[in-house]
């Protein structure tokens, strides 16, 4: 059996092989190769741009592939046939950091638009033409949706009007002196796969165990284990302290009097509540790295 996975290609790339590795699936693109190597024999891999991935598991060239919610969607309001795809799993990572993205609506920062209903007969310029088209047309504005083929935020206001454009931050719209009008739609990286590949026991159950992975990955992500040792006498002092998953896990030591915690903590969170817990009597302490939280 092998599984015919589709890696996004692009801005995605870097973040979802670091985040396979994160859930212990090593991936090595080479310079000039579109079938990057994976240390799974049960897994073989392909680039392929986000924007394509929908159409290419729905047509069965692979079994299953990394996209964002977005493409989905433009896919499917296209030539793609709703209910060919199946999420596996909502992944909840971007470029440039663990979230989802936000395809708005924008236009300059003197434009008069204040609402969608303001640019009646205007030019909006968008790489996400279908869904944006969509939008417009549930709110019964009329407009001229056209596609652009990158670098987006640099059109209004000579070569469109308004932009519909993703963002994390919305540090560039910032910088190319835009403003936000209108969210058009949240996106997610979405795991998704095909009817065939699906109704291949040995198959789903490949891709059931990878999304379990990936996403105790992302589950891990910004959190560190914490150890430490604290007499019975000053446990509730140390607890009282201490965030976590659920609840601490509290084991006994081979002296009665004292105790062994574990917990998980927020990353951030730990330089401030380290030098506490020690002036708590907390002893021993430890903080580890975590790969994966299997919730």
């Amino acid at each position: 059996m092998t599984l015919k996975l589709g890696i996004p290609k692009g801005s995605l790339q870097d973040a979802t092989i670091h985040l396979f590795a994160k859930a212990g699936f090593n991936i090595h693109v080479g310079s000039r190769s579109y079938f990057p190597s994976i240390d799974d024999p049960e897994i073989e891999c392909m680039l392929i741009r986000a924007q394509e991935m929908a159409r290419y598991v729905s047509d069965g060239v692979l079994d299953a592939g990394l996209t964002g919610q977005d493409w989905i969607d433009e896919h499917e309001l296209g030539d793609g046939t709703t209910g060919v795809l199946t999420s596996i799993a909502a992944l909840v990572y971007a470029k440039q950091s663990y979230g989802t993205v936000r395809w708005v609506l924008a236009v300059p920062e003197d434009s008069p638009v204040r609402t969608p209903q303001d640019l009646g007969g205007a030019t909006v310029a968008t790489e996400l033409v279908r869904v944006t088209r969509a939008y417009f047309s549930r709110r019964q504005v009329d407009v001229k949706v056209e596609f652009s083929w990158g670098a987006t935020e640099v059109k209004p206001p000579l070569l469109a009007d308004a932009i519909v454009e993703a963002t994390e931050t919305g540090s560039t719209l910032r910088a190319n002196r835009l403003r936000i009008v209108d969210t058009v739609m949240e996106s997610s990286t979405q795991l998704v796969a095909n009817r065939a590949a699906l109704a291949d026991p040995r198959k789903k159950t490949k891709l059931d165990n990878v999304a379990l992975l990936l996403k105790a990955a992302i589950e891990a992500q910004g959190r560190v284990g914490l150890m430490l040792n604290v007499r019975r006498a000053d446990l509730d002092a140390v607890l009282a302290l201490l965030p976590a998953l659920q609840r601490p896990t509290i084991s006994p030591l081979s002296d009665p009097e004292w105790v062994a915690v574990n917990t998980i903590i927020e990353e951030r969170t730990a330089r401030d509540l380290i030098p506490r817990l020690k002036h708590a009597h907390a002893q021993g302490i430890v903080e580890y790295p975590l790969n994966k939280i299997v919730l």
